[in-house]
């Protein structure tokens, strides 16, 4: 059986727990992530477990594998469900950490390597990517109810800002996706469905990390399109989906739309589901779930093709 820290990482703190040796606090800066390890690796702990903060829980987590010691990154969500399942309705960060390492034990969490540097910088990139065109869409729909002639002026100028921004940031991803022979080869794969273009793409390589690498039925439901079943007795309830990666399913209900307009297998697909009276929802999520399918299919070859030549 391994044994487990559990930490509650907040902006100033790193509060441990471990099974027999108890809580422990730690501040949140290099000489308290270093001594967090060493008082880890003397208890003999063999997995380090910290819930997702936000990104603050990051500097330690990256600091951490560096120093050797294994850690998982675990959904805090799931640990507060954990916790109300065992009851324990209290809150402090002591109890939050004894929690972690409890939930961790019970799901039986593996390590989980940090990213490479450019896959996180990719990463970084296309979220503000995104940030930055939906300040753009903002500020676009404002320019319909404005009348006044400086506020117009102003919002044209946010408009450009916010445009200007989202051509650098398409073009440094485009740079840095030209810098990895495995994301150029997927990039030109990816592409060749027409409706996928570069914004796609860096979504799928930055979120999506392991495309082409899980089976189609793994990768639909990592993205959250694999209807989760309802039924209890004879009941069958309707399915629904929820969770995973929230960008990705989204950008992928956008571009399954394109792509239907010129693949046309894909448009008697969606068109074979509505005359069976599917609901417009049940439509839109298959017809995104078939899009991911297909595009993990073209990543795996072009995965498999690039092992081959090595």
């Amino acid at each position: 059986m391994q044994t487990i820290c559990g930490v509650d990482v907040s902006k100033a703190w790193l509060d441990g727990w471990i099974e027999g040796a108890g809580h422990r606090r730690f501040a949140n800066d290099p000489e308290g992530v270093a001594l967090l390890g060493v008082w880890s690796g003397g208890k003999g702990v063999s997995l380090i477990v910290m819930e997702a903060s936000g990104g603050i829980e990051q500097p330690a987590y990256l600091a951490l594998w560096r120093q050797g010691c294994p850690c998982a990154i675990a959904n805090p969500k799931s640990v507060r469900r954990f916790a109300e399942a065992m009851g324990r309705l209290e809150k402090t960060d002591r109890i939050d950490a004894e929690l972690i390492a409890g939930y961790a034990a019970a799901k039986r969490l593996k390590p989980t390597p940090p990213p490479s540097s450019q896959q996180r910088q990719l990463t970084a990139l296309a979220t503000r990517l995104r940030q930055v065109s939906a300040d753009l869409g903002v500020q676009r729909q404002r320019l319909h109810s404005t009348r006044d002639p400086d506020a117009l002026a102003s919002l044209k100028e946010a408009i450009a800002f916010f445009a200007r921004q989202a051509k650098a940031l398409a073009d440094r991803i485009a740079a840095l996706i030209d810098t990895d022979p495995l994301w150029q080869a997927l990039d030109k794969s990816l592409r060749s469905v027409k409706g996928v273009a570069g914004r796609t793409v860096a979504t799928l390589l930055a979120e999506l990390p392991d495309i082409g690498i899980l089976s189609n039925k793994a990768v639909v439901k990592l993205v959250g399109l694999a209807p989760i079943a309802n039924d209890s007795g004879n009941r069958q309830g309707p399915r629904s989906i929820r969770g995973g990666r929230t960008a990705v399913r989204t950008i992928l209900f956008l571009i399954a739309d394109i792509a239907r307009k010129y693949d046309p297998s894909l448009a008697d697909f969606k068109n074979r589901l509505l005359a069976q009276g599917k609901p417009k929802m049940v439509v839109r999520v298959a017809l995104a779930r078939k899009l991911l399918v297909r595009l993990n299919a073209k990543a795996r070859e072009t995965r498999a093709k690039l092992a081959y030549a090595l």
